[in-house]
């Protein structure tokens, strides 16, 4: 595939070719072990193109699972709270499966990496204010702790016991925060 020289400027048909290589190469098993090198291969660039855009393979990554997150994560169900939360939270498990290896991986990279954690911070931000005016549309008072038990219950799964982020789970998980927001 050939695409015009546009110097420092970002290409964005490359740009997404690079973010669609890492979502690609992040799903894949083994995940935690994609390269720049992998990850130019995959999209048809250099990798001096990635390093131009992104300090580090983490940072695409992230990026990768930001720009998912956006477009995966479904906020609206039947416009029910339980449906509205149990579309969410089943999108959100779903997810975060699919990029299991990659998220464990960034977390623990996050413990001694200020960049992989101001990253992961703003991919976890960005999805518990989804997660919050969520429940913020549906009237429920003081959300803050229904969106701390979700992400509680899906960081949990994914580093402590290693359970799946299933559809039951989802399910079942929004079935008990619908109970507990008593509205």
């Amino acid at each position: 595939m050939h695409r015009e020289h546009t110097g420092r400027r970002r290409n964005e048909a490359a740009r997404q070719d690079i973010l669609d290589a890492a979502a690609a190469l992040i799903a894949e098993p083994g995940g935690a072990a994609v390269t720049v090198d992998a990850i130019a291969a995959r999209a048809g660039v250099g990798k001096q193109t990635i390093y131009r855009w992104w300090p580090s393979k983490y940072a695409v990554m992230l990026d990768a699972l930001l720009e998912r997150a956006r477009a995966d994560v479904v906020e609206t169900g039947d416009g029910t709270l339980p449906g509205d939360l149990t579309a969410f939270l089943v999108s959100s498990f779903a997810g975060a499966e699919r990029g299991r290896a990659f998220l464990a991986t960034a977390a623990g990279l996050a413990q001694s990496d200020p960049a992989a954690r101001e990253m992961l911070e703003q991919f976890t931000r960005r999805r518990r204010e989804a997660l919050r005016g969520l429940l913020e549309r549906h009237g429920v008072p003081g959300p803050g702790l229904l969106v701390e038990q979700a992400y509680g219950v899906l960081w949990y799964r994914l580093m402590i016991s290693h359970e799946p982020l299933d559809r039951a789970s989802a399910e079942g998980l929004a079935a008990l925060l619908t109970r507990q927001a008593d509205i």
